[in-house]
Parts: C-alpha cells; structure tokens; sequence
C-alpha cells in the first residue's frame, strides 16, 4: 500500500489532476454514464470474511496494462479472492486498467489511490471497481466518514488503512467495516507487534486485512484476527 504520510505536495497533485478530469467529464455527466454501465458492485464483505483457517489473498497489482492482465487473470486462477489494483500515477496506474480487468475477471477489485473526493469514488463504480481505499492519515474523522458513507451509497466499500491507535480511532468513527493495518516499515517484527498492538482494539465485527510483503508469517497473522492479506503481487 501507499506510505501513509499526509502530504501537502501529494494533496496539491490529487487535487490538480481532479480539477482537469472534472473539467473534461463533470461530475453529473460521470454520473449520467452509470445509465449504460455494465459493471455491478461485488459482494466484497463475503468474498473477504475469513471462514476456519483458509488464507484469503489479494494480490497488489501496480505494473503496465498487458502485465496487469495477465497477472490478474493469473492470481484468479490461484484463488486469489479479490485484487487491488494501483490506478495512481506514480505506479503508471490509470483508471482504464481498472475496467479492463473488471471485464476478464469475477472477483471484486480495490482501487488503491489516494481517494480524497466523491469523484473518485463515483469514477471507481463507473470503472468497474468494488471497493476503495481510503488513507486515515490522510483524512479528517469527518472527511472520511464522509466518504465512506458515499461509497456506500453508491453500493461500494472502503477500505480504510490504518497504522497505529489514532487512525484506527478515526476509522471506527467513521464506520468502516474494512480495516486495513498498514506496514509502515516494511519491518516484520514491528508489522506483529503493530497487529498485536491494535487487532485487540478493533471491534470483532470488523474485518481486517494485513499489508504484507513475501515471507512473512501469515498463519501467525492469521491467529491474531486478521481475515486477508494485501500482497505485493511480485513476491506472490
């Protein structure tokens, strides 16, 4: 996942790039396409809800479109029970590859961006995506509780990444169902002591995902409450 800092340089670039995609396609026009769109939400609380032991995977997928493809196509066919797929442009992510692989797969989609505005939230849906992720340390409690309401109302989820007790705070007033424990340091001591830190804080009617890199202990992880695993897909 995305280096949780909030960044005035980072907010400045998402906020450039919306104002010249609203310029070209406004948000009633965005709206109005839905009117022909083929694409309807998945069912992503039971494709991730853990049940017994089993290791439910989602590969992180951020390559070009033809790698996207054939690697989303790949880890369906592994079993991989959703994907997320990277529509930012610092992984040469664009919302196109998005609908692509939304018309060659069945499992839900995450589209991982730094989502700061209904907007993207309403492009996700008319792009194929089921859920979203949304940074607590990049949002207020209000501005995420409000983005996390939209995307239910339009019959998506949200995903929101946390790490550490303020942001799961924030998460928990906002209503998310989703929550995401993010590795800050991509250090797999501090990452358990992190999930054993804060998974007893998290309500059990929640689910939670880990972010994790190849190698570490997912049945260790998984004892501790966590329910799927955000994977980066090259070490998949």
């Amino acid at each position: 996942m995305f280096k949780a800092v909030k960044s005035d340089e980072i907010y400045k670039k998402i906020q450039k790039e919306l104002e010249e995609r609203k310029k070209k396609l406004p948000y009633d026009m965005l709206g109005r396409s839905l009117a022909s769109n083929p694409f309807f939400p998945k069912d992503v609380h039971k494709a991730l809800k853990r049940i017994n032991y089993e290791i439910k995977l989602i590969p992180q997928i951020k390559e070009d479109l033809n790698q996207n493809l054939s690697l989303a196509l790949e880890s369906e066919k592994k079993g991989s029970v959703a994907l997320s797929i990277s529509t930012w442009p610092y992984f040469n992510g664009v919302l196109e590859n998005l609908s692509m692989i939304r018309r060659y797969t069945q499992i839900p989609l995450l589209r991982e961006d730094f989502i700061i505005d209904e907007y993207q939230i309403l492009e996700t849906l008319v792009y194929g995506g089921d859920f979203i992720l949304l940074i607590a340390k990049m949002l207020s409690t209000k501005e995420l509780k409000k983005l996390v309401e939209f995307a239910r109302h339009l019959g998506l989820e949200a995903l929101v990444e946390i790490c550490d007790k303020e942001d799961l705070s924030k998460a928990i007033l906002a209503g998310a169902d989703l929550i995401s424990i993010c590795n800050i340091d991509k250090n797999f001591t501090n990452y358990t002591q992190l999930c054993e830190k804060l998974i007893g804080q998290i309500p059990n009617s929640k689910i939670i995902i880990a972010s994790v890199n190849d190698g570490e202990n997912l049945q260790y992880l998984q004892k501790l409450g966590i329910d799927a695993f955000l994977v980066n897909y090259t070490n998949y």
